[in-house]
């Protein structure tokens, strides 16, 4: 049996990169998975390739921010598979520029996408989650449910030119923090992953040094300097040979 089977998540921003790799796995291992995207057609790719490889997946297309989508998600869930056990907080994207350039657009938007919008969404589980718990509770049943909201390096250290950025990753940590005292008693674990560079169409720059993403109707520049790519990985490979050796000092 897989780790998994009988599971239901939802995974937001799941149509591409970090967000489908998170979609494909849960599915691998048996959970049947509700795919978001802003767009419908990478929604819609990711659940035929769960589908191809034996999974079982619906997709929920649209923006994290709309107002109701929180709810059109959850109830995805509960209506086409009968519930719900684990929720991941993936989408975003970045929005760039020095503080004093930066705009209330900006600042809103991205603050919108990583913070007020899983906020939303777990407000929207949390109906489900309550009577389900105790119902359960009741039965003398044990059931464990699942929280995982994606921060980054950014939320824990900041980053230059990234004040809209960095604070909303730094208000997830909050966020997970809170809940994960709130919902303790409903035997749901909720923690944080804070990554860091990882390779997706968002950091990637191209060869021509000039690309951009449409965010519902707003261009907005992605990559990272090729140059800094590369030191990034150089200065993580080298962390990852300090601890090593470490660990051989023990």
């Amino acid at each position: 049996m897989k780790t998994l089977e009988g599971k239901v998540a939802i995974v937001s921003g799941s149509g591409r990169g970090i967000g489908r790799a998170i979609a494909m796995k849960l599915a691998s291992e048996g959970a049947k998975v509700v795919v978001n995207d802003l767009d419908a057609g990478p929604a819609e790719q990711t659940v035929a390739d769960i589908k191809a490889a034996g999974g079982m997946a619906l997709a929920c297309a649209g923006s994290v921010t709309a107002d109701g989508f929180a709810e059109k998600f959850v109830k995805t869930a509960i209506d086409g598979f009968g519930g719900l056990d684990i929720i991941i907080n993936n989408a975003g994207y970045t929005w760039d520029n020095v503080v004093q350039k930066m705009t209330d657009e900006q600042w809103n938007a991205i603050i919108d996408v990583h913070l007020t919008a899983p906020f939303k969404i777990l407000r929207a589980a949390s109906e489900f989650i309550r009577v389900a718990s105790r119902k359960e509770a009741e039965a003398g049943q044990e059931v464990f449910r699942k929280v995982v909201n994606i921060s980054s390096i950014a939320g824990t250290g900041g980053n230059a030119g990234q004040a809209n950025y960095s604070a909303g990753k730094a208000g997830i940590i909050g966020l997970t923090k809170a809940l994960s005292k709130e919902w303790g008693r409903y035997k749901v674990n909720v923690n944080a992953v804070a990554f860091g560079m990882i390779k997706t169409r968002l950091t990637e720059a191209p060869a021509s040094g000039d690309a951009s993403i449409d965010v519902e109707g707003r261009k907005i520049k992605v990559g990272v300097n090729p140059e800094l790519l590369e030191m990034m990985e150089l200065l993580e490979t080298m962390d990852l040979l300090i601890v090593i050796e470490e660990e051989k000092g023990e």
